[in-house]
């Protein structure tokens, strides 16, 4: 029996066994079988089988002989072959409109198509040379040696082939014996010339010259680029040399400088490809070696400095340094051998590597260059010299430089060497870190963190995180951490102290399913990396992996990122299977051995404040996720488990118990905000009381837990005013329950008033002591963070306390008194405080809009705050006063709302000078709301809220405060367009109970109105428009702001959902809450045009192009009262708030009010609409207004303005009736600075309305020079003019005010002897031709005598009694001409 080979057999033994298995004749265990030929015609199945067979016997009785059977020596028939199949077919996806069979015979063609294209080439004109005949039977075989000694260098055969050596060598022999031919001497040295450079600067890009340095050029004799090749006979080489001698011949001529300038030329126009194919051409052995031969670099900037303008200026200290000979066999450190495999050779192209770096140059540059970073992510100087042992320098393009470019930190992660990946990820890690503190700010242009971006950082990282190697995942998460988390974010992130929501907005839903990963991630990166399931993957590394202590806690701190990002987004965290039960059993369980060591090596079993945290972000996405985690996941034993228990008590590091005591009093309060987990109130309402009463700073100022230790107080503070909301809400929750209600209401929660009267005592007694501390140095900070807990507390308690049934007005009135009186008066006269409150205008985002701008910020990426040494707007920290004038503001509120007489008492607050610098700033400011600014403008609009409503509780007894209280108004009215999302309630409130309240317009009550009329007479000194007086306007709006208030309210009804919801969080009413996360951001709740919401609203509904020609009793039922209302309001803007409408532009302004004659044809006649109308158009004509007035920007709103003119011109042809406000508004925008279509719209389209254009001259708004100058340059509408004019369309008694700016047009036109174009020059005389012979002996008059427009006049303009001696000459000049050729033909 045979036995199969082992690999321990020789050779020999395999042959043995060899001749033995040929010598049994035992079949082989494989057989060889052949598959039937479809398209031959083979029979498949049975037959081909026994076909197989025989030819498998064949082939066993022939094993060594080779046979082709089946090709046949005869060439093959031109007829097209078979239609081609293919087996596979009913194995491939096909559908339904394509066809496989029909697809490849379309990209197979079959040989009768190839050879049917063969055409023979002419090679009449080739030489033909016979091989040299040899003795040797076969050729020579090349060696190594033999071709090195012919003089190829090692820069002419670095990677080629021994036989392409072989053959430049001859080519390079006989490039020597031409040149020896040609000179008569010695040849010519070859020159170490690099690949792609030129030998000089004279070089030709057709022939061959010699170098710049030479007298006279030697002429080859024939062309390198023009061989003539393809044309028939002997002409192909004669026409060859002729242009080869016409192209010397023209060198010849010409100098050095116009050389290089047709050299420059040819070098801009030809592609690259071909210029280096005409460089490849040229020999490298043609050119004489200089006396100083350049490096490769300065010789091109030499051959070329004449047209490449240097942006880089270098100054090397050591020039004219000579390129370094190759290395050599003693320089190695290991002498090679020849018993050596393939090293017996010296191959020095290989060992340059190995040579020294060359001399760091110091050089100054005013170009930016490449940005290098070491392993630590710091920027590294491009002239500092760091030595080698740090492992800086590498050999990419610029070896002698120390660091790596980003682009080399990719290329690098990319190895195949873990630690290499692992080194480039560490570093990327770095440098995003360094990015996010602006370390690069100053000496990195752009943004670091786009950059990356753009370049695919964030797939990388992805992919790096599936690796198997737990070096390199680590590395990945840490980069990952830092391209997400901004540790001033988290840093920050104390309890919302100030009943501030911690987390970011939702940004824009859009639809992904239709997008690519890559498309998602460009727009938010949060959520391309949730659609590349990366929360799978931080679940598989935390549960099976179980990393080391730094990465879990950046998994955590990526996790919490994604829950802060949207509630879309913490839900998925949530339902993300097993990972938050991982979370909850790994990093937060109830029982836990004390730590061996300060610093363990896993976390895994350990309680850590960062999943505390997460549970925490994810319980503020809605009130369903937060029962969730209270129920399903453990949450609630969790917060019994850390809160029972003393920090000290925990068996935890100091440090760590602090803050995993924190995050649970944390996640307690965001709970008891949606009225939950109330019942653990009452089980641990014992430890919570003696945590109050007892002494809460055990570390003295200045260590390093006091402010863990302040944080863990603030976060009970939260917890105790949030319980206190919720047990206010009992008692009407408990009476909903017995009453009908139309909506369903949640159930009362298991807290009661009763349950929490014990706490004001303890907190009010904390506060007492906080303010006596203020004069302490060393306590000043700590005490400022903590009054603002205190104070938001008293605030609920008291806001709580007047709607309960055990209410004692009498006893709350007392005690408010001692309240004001020994806390918030010594509180608000400390010096502290006040230089808290100077720091408003230098700490706001409204009134330093540049501060909410970062260069390191990418939209994909928003975060709360923004590095650099820009003013940190946080809200929590001691040097912004938001969160202390929040606070206070509040409960001064609520405490002038239960006993007004204390209320003047506060006045001083309303009235220091800090303050009311800010609010004018504010009134001034124009906030752009982005993904960034949009947080803290949030929190700073609900500080002007406090304020503006502060103010009007004080108004009645307080005389200073009503002196100011205009202002407070108008920070009110600024206010309402930049309202975010989320502030629907505010926006309801002000426009209320402040926009239109007459109190708070002042001017209104103390001869406003008549102030008007003043200066509307001081307005119409040089001239008047419109006859109605404004006084009498202005005195029935102020009479009508009920009825302007119930107008916007009507139309703020669509909003009533949101306004509901956005009550139910600004005054607490916990058990209603659905989430705690600000809505998404696409913009202010109201638009900055609301003024003109009525008008706009009724536009839409009937105007054009739904109609327009409704008359007014057609319209919907109160739309004139709607309009009315709206232009009273919009009057009183104008004239009492102008600031207020400041976001909106002129032509904005113009647009909206054009809409009125849109939308019906009678509605502009109603009197009240006219006279509001005319006033409103006065205001906007104002030469300030007018001057900002460009109607060429884009509207919101609209496609175009030109289209709105369109439509208003149509609309005036139709229904006007020669009305003069209406004429007002067709002439407006036919101003000589606007655009010239808006006029080719009239006098081309619209022509037959110039009959009904009949405004006076005098009642024209603006200036009729805005219609005279500049000169009109548009020939078209020259030629429009003057037909108008000659055709009677255009006449003075119908259209007086476009009679005239037509009359000065072409009167400038026909006698401007400027120089022009033919074309105009000749429509120039024909026009003054045509003028001359006119008929109309008045219309010539006009045309010919016009000098300037004049109001004063009746013609409106003034003409000269005789033509000017000038203007004689040009007239003659042209008639007389024109009449000489007429009388020659």
């Amino acid at each position: 029996m045979l036995k199969r080979p082992s690999s321990s057999d020789s050779e020999a033994d395999l042959l043995r066994a060899q001749e033995c298995f040929l010598a049994a004749g035992v079949p082989s265990a494989v057989r060889v079988l052949r598959r039937p030929e479809k398209r031959r015609g083979e029979p498949s199945g049975c037959a081909g089988e026994e076909k197989a067979e025989e030819e498998e016997e064949v082939m066993v009785s022939c094993r060594d002989v080779v046979t082709i059977t089946e090709h046949s020596e005869q060439i093959p028939s031109l007829t097209p072959g078979p239609s081609k199949k293919s087996c596979f077919r009913a194995e491939q996806v096909c559908f339904v409109d394509e066809d496989p069979e029909a697809e490849l015979e379309r990209k197979d063609t079959h040989v009768t198509a190839v050879l049917s294209r063969i055409i023979e080439h002419d090679t009449s004109a080739v030489p033909v040379s016979f091989p040299a005949f040899t003795g040797a039977a076969f050729p020579k075989v090349f060696h190594r040696s033999e071709v090195e000694d012919q003089g190829i260098t090692v820069a002419q055969k670095c990677r080629k082939s021994i036989f392409a050596q072989k053959i430049a060598a001859q080519k390079i022999a006989a490039q020597r014996a031409r040149g020896k031919g040609l000179t008569g001497g010695d040849p010519v040295q070859p020159t170490l010339v690099p690949q792609g450079t030129s030998c000089a600067p004279l070089a030709s890009m057709e022939t061959a010259s010699l170098p710049s340095g030479s007298e006279e050029h030697a002429v080859s004799e024939t062309s390198r680029l023009v061989t003539g090749l393809g044309l028939s006979g002997h002409n192909g080489s004669l026409e060859a040399k002729k242009i080869h001698e016409e192209n010397e011949a023209k060198l010849h001529g010409m100098s050095q400088s116009e050389i290089l300038e047709e050299q420059r030329r040819l070098l801009s126009q030809l592609e690259p490809r071909l210029v280096d194919f005409v460089k490849s051409r040229k020999p490298h052995g043609g050119c004489q070696p200089s006396a100083a031969p350049l490096p490769a670099k300065e010789e091109q900037q030499h051959c070329f400095s004449e047209h490449i303008s240097q942006e880089v200026e270098m100054e090397d200290v050591e020039a004219n340094v000579a390129p370094a000979p190759p290395i050599t066999e003693d320089e190695l450190p290991v002498k090679p051998e020849k018993g050596w495999l393939h090293m017996d050779k010296l191959e020095p192209e290989k060992l340059e590597w190995m040579r020294d770096l060359p001399a760091s140059r110091k050089r100054s540059t005013k170009k930016a260059m490449q940005a290098r970073f070491n392993f630590d992510g710091v920027l590294i100087s491009p002239t500092e010299d760091l030595p080698t042992h740090l492992g800086l320098h590498h050999h990419g393009d610029e070896p002698e430089l120390a660091g790596y470019s980003l682009q080399e930190l990719f290329l690098l992660s990319r190895s195949q060497v873990t630690q290499q990946r692992c080194l480039a990820l560490t570093t990327l890690g770095h440098i995003l870190t360094k990015a996010r503190a602006s370390d690069f700010a100053s000496s990195v242009r752009g943004s670091v963190f786009a950059t990356l971006l753009d370049a695919g950082l964030l797939f990388l990282l992805r992919f790096s995180l599936d690796d198997k190697y737990e070096g390199l995942m680590a590395a990945a998460v840490q980069a990952l951490r830092a391209l997400l988390v901004t540790v001033d974010d988290e840093e920050e992130d104390k309890e919302d102290d100030e009943g501030l929501e911690d987390a970011l907005k939702e940004t824009a839903k859009e639809k992904e399913e239709k997008k690519s990963d890559h498309d998602v991630a460009r727009n938010d990166v949060i959520k391309g990396l949730l659609r590349m399931k990366l929360l799978p993957r931080l679940r598989y590394i935390l549960e099976v992996l179980r990393p080391p202590p730094r990465t879990v806690l950046d998994i955590l701190e990526i996790l919490i990122r994604i829950a802060r990002h949207s509630p879309t987004s913490a839900i998925q965290v949530l339902d993300c299977p097993r990972l938050m039960n991982t979370v909850m059993s790994e990093f937060l369980p109830c029982s836990w051995s004390p730590p061996v060591s300060p610093t363990p090596d896993r976390l895994h079993g350990f309680p850590v404040a960062a999943a505390m945290k997460l549970v925490r972000i994810l319980a503020t996405a809605g009130r369903h996720t937060c029962a969730r985690l209270l129920n399903s996941l453990g949450a609630r034993e969790r917060i019994s488990c850390f809160v029972a228990q003393e920090p000290q008590d925990l068996l935890l590091e100091p440090g760590e118990a602090l803050r995993i005591s924190t995050e649970a009093l944390r996640l307690w309060a965001v709970a008891a905000g949606y009225g939950q987990a109330c019942d653990l109130y009452r089980d641990l309402y014992p430890i919570l009381v003696q945590t109050l009463q007892s002494h809460p700073m055990r570390w003295p100022p200045g260590h390093v837990l006091r402010p863990l230790e302040l944080q863990r107080v603030q976060a009970l503070h939260t917890l105790l005013t949030n319980v206190t909301h919720t047990a206010g809400c009992h008692q009407e929750l408990q009476a909903s329950l017995t009453s009908p209600q139309e909506t369903e209401c949640p159930p009362p929660p298991s807290v009661e008033w009763g349950h929490v009267t014990g706490l004001q005592p303890p907190l009010l007694a904390s506060l007492k002591a906080c303010v006596k501390l203020l004069d302490e140095p060393g306590q000043k900070e700590n005490i400022l963070s903590l009054l603002p807990s205190h104070l938001l507390y008293l605030g609920a308690f008291y806001s709580q306390l007047s709607a309960q049934s055990s209410f004692q007005p009498v006893d709350c009135l007392q005690e408010l008194e001692v309240l004001t009186s020994e806390v918030l008066i010594p509180l608000l006269s400390h010096q502290a405080i006040c230089d808290l409150i100077g720091n408003l205008k230098s700490c706001s985002a409204l009134c330093n809009p540049l501060s909410c701008s970062d260069p390191e910020m990418v939209p994909s990426l928003p975060s709360l705050t923004w590095s650099g040494g820009k003013p940190a707007l946080s809200l929590s920290g001691s040097n912004s006063p938001f969160p202390f004038l929040i606070a206070l503001c509040y409960l001064l509120e609520v405490l002038s709302s239960i006993h007004k007489g204390i209320a003047h008492k506060f006045s001083h607050l309303l009235l220091s000078s800090a303050l009311m610098m800010y609010l004018q700033a504010c009134c001034q400011a124009m906030p752009t709301v982005s993904l960034f600014s949009a947080w803290p403008l949030w929190h700073e609009q609900h500080l002007l809220y406090l304020l503006v409503k502060l103010a009007l509780r004080l108004v009645p007894v307080s005389s200073e405060v009503e002196k100011q209280i205009s202002l407070y108004h108008r920070v009110a009215a600024t206010m309402v367009p930049w309202l975010l999302p989320g502030s629907e309630y505010l926006a309801r409130d002000l426009l209320s109970t402040v926009i239109f309240n007459l109190d708070l317009i002042t001017e209104g009550r103390c001869g406003g109105p008549e102030a008007a009329d003043l200066s509307e007479l001081q307005l119409q000194e040089g001239g008047s428009f419109g006859h109605f007086p404004v006084g009498p306007l202005m005195r029935d709006a102020c009479a009508q702001l009920p009825s302007i208030r119930g107008c916007y309210l009507t139309h703020l009804a669509s909003l009533e959902p949101t306004i509901l919801y956005s009550r139910d969080r600004h005054l607490m009413r916990t058990p209603w809450v659905r989430s705690w996360m600000l809505p998404e951001v696409q913009g202010p709740i109201l638009p900055s045009d609301w003024p003109f919401l009525p008008i706009i609203s009724l536009y839409e509904r009937v105007g054009i192009p739904g109609g327009g020609d409704m008359q007014v009793e057609a319209l919907p039922q109160a739309s004139v009262k709607s309009v009315v209302h709206s232009l009273q309001w919009l009057l009183i803007l104008e004239r009492w708030r102008d600031g207020v409408l400041q976001a909106v532009t002129p032509a904005a302004k113009l647009a909206r009010l054009s809409c009125l004659f849109l939308c019906s044809s009678d509605l502009f006649l109603e009197r009240p609409v006219q006279q509001l109308t005319w006033a409103l158009l006065r205001s906007l004509c104002v030469p300030a207004r007018l001057a900002a007035l460009d109607l060429g920007v884009p509207l919101p709103g609209l496609a175009s303005f030109h289209d709105l003119y369109a439509s208003l011109l149509s609309q005036f042809e139709a229904v006007s009736f020669g009305d003069h406000l209406f004429c007002c508004f067709v002439l407006l925008p036919l101003q000589q600075r606007f655009s010239v279509s808006l006029r080719l719209a009239l006098f081309g389209e619209h022509v037959g309305l110039l009959r009904s254009l009949g405004l006076p001259l005098q009642q024209l708004p603006v200036p009729l020079e805005q219609f005279t100058y500049p000169p009109e340059d548009s020939l078209t509408l020259l030629r429009l003019y003057f037909q108008v004019l000659v055709t009677g369309a255009l006449r003075c008694a119908w259209c007086p005010v476009l009679y005239v700016v037509a009359l000065a047009h072409l009167n400038a036109f026909i006698f401007s002897q400027d120089v022009v174009s033919q074309e105009v020059d000749a429509a120039r005389r024909s026009m003054l031709r045509k003028t001359y012979y006119l008929t109309d002996e008045v219309l010539k008059d006009h045309l010919l005598l016009f000098k300037v427009p004049h109001l004063q006049k009746e013609l409106g303009f003034d003409a000269y009694e005789h033509l000017p001696p000038i203007r004689a000459r040009r007239l003659e000049s042209v008639v007389g001409m024109e009449e000489g050729e007429s009388l020659k033909t």
